[in-house]
């Protein structure tokens, strides 16, 4: 993953199209298709997910629906990414990692609150909401925990509300990797297809397609440097 800083509007379109030179026309246009599907308006947190596998198969659901951002919340377990089960999808997406804190649990979800996001626990032991049935007047952080322990306290003290797949069998969970890719099927299909403002702005649309567009060039690190000293951007 390329870091890129902090940069102002115009300097990332201006870096952006320099970048855009250095890969094919038909990579170009893939990026500008698939742009127009990604959404921040639904986002996905993961606590503690002990198997990276599984939590790996989570950011390639989000990647092929469209959900860009992926909180990964590290208070016991460290998440490393298994590229057999991720496929790459990682460079595709936003992931922000909260290990800093003694509690990154409320550092993470009191974040996502001051975005406006509400904060929807994902449990089978509450009745709440069902994927068909949850409002979608506001964003959305799905919250997932491991399948040992569940969510944590601090988790469930924060929700906003909780949400359950309906099942009819003996079985009452599902492996976290599936529970969420039905959540994240169904409410990104809700999504699209509802009148709320679910696309990204100019703004990160340029941000995003500017990480794209880095994280496929070899020495693009290089590049963005030698960029920025003729543009005088230290």
């Amino acid at each position: 993953m390329v870091g890129i800083p902090e940069l102002a509007p115009d300097i990332q379109k201006r870096l952006l199209d320099y970048l855009s030179g250095f890969i094919t026309p038909d990579r170009r246009k893939k990026f500008e298709d698939l742009i127009r599907f990604r959404t921040r308006y639904l986002t996905i947190v993961l606590e503690d997910i002990y198997q990276s596998h599984n939590a790996s198969a989570v950011l390639r659901t989000c990647d092929c629906f469209g959900i860009q951002d992926v909180h990964i919340i590290e208070n016991i377990n460290k998440y490393n990414v298994n590229p057999d089960v991720a496929l790459g999808s990682s460079k595709w997406l936003s992931l922000e990692k909260y290990n800093r804190d003694l509690n990154n649990t409320i550092s993470c979800l009191t974040q996502l609150k001051r975005k406006g996001y509400r904060i929807i626990c994902t449990t089978p032991h509450k009745d709440d909401y069902t994927p068909a049935t949850i409002p979608l007047d506001h964003k959305l952080a799905l919250v997932f925990g491991t399948e040992l322990a569940g969510l944590s306290d601090a988790a469930l003290v924060l929700a906003d509300g909780f949400i359950k797949i309906p099942m009819v069998g003996f079985t009452e969970s599902l492996n976290i990797s599936v529970s969420a890719a039905v959540f994240i099927h169904t409410l990104s299909d809700r999504i699209r297809n509802s009148k709320v403002n679910w696309p990204l702005s100019e703004s990160e649309r340029i941000s995003i397609l500017l990480m794209w567009t880095a994280n496929t060039i070899k020495q693009s690190e290089m590049l963005i440097t030698g960029f920025l000293r003729r543009e005088q951007i230290t």
